[in-house]
């Protein structure tokens, strides 16, 4: 079965001490796509990021070895991949010999490609500072703005609304208010949103509200993700539309889910929480 209720998740799990590429848990993105009227072909370009904190292998005379690693998972691969799936199978290489770099590419591209059902591209970079410098998301950060708030829970489309009509613009909103949780565990999952877009001008007050009403809701990351991007696309029918969400990382993971009706490749930002 790949429904998250068979996932590893909220089940005591024993740490991996060995290479297990079995591990990996896909679900299948149909499932929630269907809730939220996606269907084929998708409305959108995207991918999700993936990146990892914690990864260790041991070189061809027995030394550790450490580095970050960057996965790219397409929007159009049939399966997300179960996060904490993904933390037991990285944790299985820390006492597997692998003779190089490319060598540990090959073997977490091969196997993430396979329980994604989709290619997946993998970057291993030095545990350093160098290269991974804090940035903050580009735009106009909303969560300042002076408004009652009562939503807390299921997202509430009806917030999301156009100004004056005729008021095209082009530009991007950002806030550090999204919170969503695990609809397993029921775990929070933390993150900053990016929304960009042209069309006419969207009411930020309403976007902060409509944000804000993710709180207690229950879905995994690139859910929330895809049913704003639906929201808005719905609600607002901008010319272009741009959703990233940068969420904070558990288990030495984060996740950073983008959706585009432009076919473009994003940066891998990593923020201040991240």
């Amino acid at each position: 079965m790949t429904t998250p209720e068979h996932s590893p998740l909220g089940k005591t799990t024993p740490y991996a001490d060995h290479y297990d590429p079995s591990l990996l848990f896909p679900i299948p993105r149909s499932i929630k796509r269907e809730e939220i009227g996606i269907s084929e072909p998708l409305p959108f370009h995207g991918v999700d990021i993936w990146n990892a904190y914690e990864l260790s292998w041991l070189d061809a005379r027995g030394k550790p070895v450490v580095a970050l690693a960057e996965f790219r998972v397409p929007a159009t691969s049939p399966n997300i991949i179960e996060s904490k799936s993904f933390k037991l199978y990285l944790n299985g290489f820390a006492q597997e010999r692998i003779a190089s770099a490319t060598e540990m590419i090959d073997t977490l591209s091969r196997d993430l490609s396979a329980a994604a059902g989709a290619t997946v591209d993998v970057l291993l970079s030095a545990a350093s500072e160098q290269g991974h410098a804090i940035a903050d998301l580009d735009g106009e950060l909303i969560d300042m703005l002076e408004i009652d708030i009562d939503d807390y829970g299921p997202p509430k489309a009806e917030h999301l609304r156009t100004g004056a009509p005729g008021d095209v613009v082009e530009e991007t909103l950002v806030s550090n208010l999204l919170r969503s949780n695990c609809p397993v565990t029921g775990q929070p999952d933390w993150g900053s949103v990016q929304i960009r877009y042209r069309g006419e001008r969207i009411d930020a007050s309403g976007l902060l509200r409509y944000l804000v009403s993710f709180r207690n809701h229950n879905e995994f990351h690139e859910q929330c993700v895809e049913r704003i991007f639906v929201d808005v696309m719905a609600r607002c029918a901008p010319q272009e539309l741009s959703v990233y969400a940068r969420y904070t990382r558990r288990g030495g993971l984060d996740i950073n889910p983008f959706r585009s009706s432009v076919d473009m490749v994003p940066g891998n930002p990593r923020g201040a929480r991240q």
